[in-house]
């Protein structure tokens, strides 16, 4: 099993905290209709991979009442302090080793936690293990090489393009998949999951949008990181930040790729 590498290791807690809560704030909605769209219901038992700041993982245990139950896996829970439902737990572990209970759950999710795998395959085996036969695997990964800016100065938008660039340089170096998403329905569908319905969500943005933020953000956590791939100076990273916090430009930032499948045999 290879290492863990999560690029978003050593970084500043309160503001990896913002960050992963304006996730949230752009990404949820999305997420929650996913996964109400696979069955979510009072009394199923859920598994939640990488919860991050907890917003999926609570709203799931309000869906699910007193008689469902959730788990949450995550290697660091250092942002799931605030947890007070009874019926939601969360285990401290990696989830390709994690000691869970085989073909108990009748819906997995995981949310922009295999790119940060280089082994992947491992995770996605352990997770439909976990399945119920019949139960549904919802899955969301970004594609990064859908990013481009669109709209603004010429010399912001090479900026941002370099950008873009350090950012697939630095998944490669970890041996990651920058555009997993793209790979998901393939994927799903060689394990013989059924009834797939498949996303690609690449909204188009302007500057100061949730989906900006988030971005800017994460170039200021990673700046060490981009920096280290060669493909970008300081003053380009200071021009994408500018550029993510200006409403008159125009990007996609990255897609996100979302697919749902049903374990066979239910």
């Amino acid at each position: 099993m290879a290492e863990s590498a999560y690029v978003f290791q050593r970084v500043d807690d309160q503001r990896e905290l913002e960050r992963l809560r304006m996730i949230e704030r752009v990404f949820d909605p999305a997420s929650r209709r996913r996964l109400l769209h696979a069955g979510l219901q009072s009394g199923w038992r859920c598994l939640e991979v990488g919860p991050g700041a907890g917003s999926i993982m609570n709203w799931m245990g309000e869906v699910v009442g007193s008689t469902g139950r959730v788990v949450a896996v995550d290697l660091d829970p250092k942002f799931l302090r605030e947890v007070d439902q009874p019926n939601v737990s969360i285990v401290r572990a990696d989830i390709r080793t994690a000691q869970l209970s085989q073909q108990s759950f009748d819906v997995v999710h995981a949310r922009y936690v295999l790119i940060h795998l280089a082994d992947y395959e491992v995770a996605l085996t352990k997770m439909l293990d976990c399945l119920k036969p019949g139960a549904w695997l919802v899955l969301e990964e970004p594609d990064f090489s859908a990013s481009r800016g669109i709209v603004g100065e010429e010399e912001d938008l090479a900026s941002v393009h370099k950008v873009n660039q350090a950012i697939a340089k630095m998944y490669v170096t970890l041996r990651m998949d920058y555009a997993l998403g793209l790979k998901l329905p393939a994927l799903l569908q060689r394990r013989g999951l059924q009834d797939l319905v498949v996303e690609n969500d690449a909204p188009l943005c302007a500057g100061r949008s949730g989906m900006a933020r988030v971005m800017k953000m994460s170039a200021e956590q990673l700046s060490e990181k981009y920096l280290a791939t060669g493909v970008v100076e300081q003053s380009d990273l200071e021009r994408y930040c500018r550029f993510a916090d200006d409403p008159s430009t125009w990007a996609i930032y990255y897609a996100t790729i979302a697919v749902s499948g049903r374990k066979a045999g239910g």
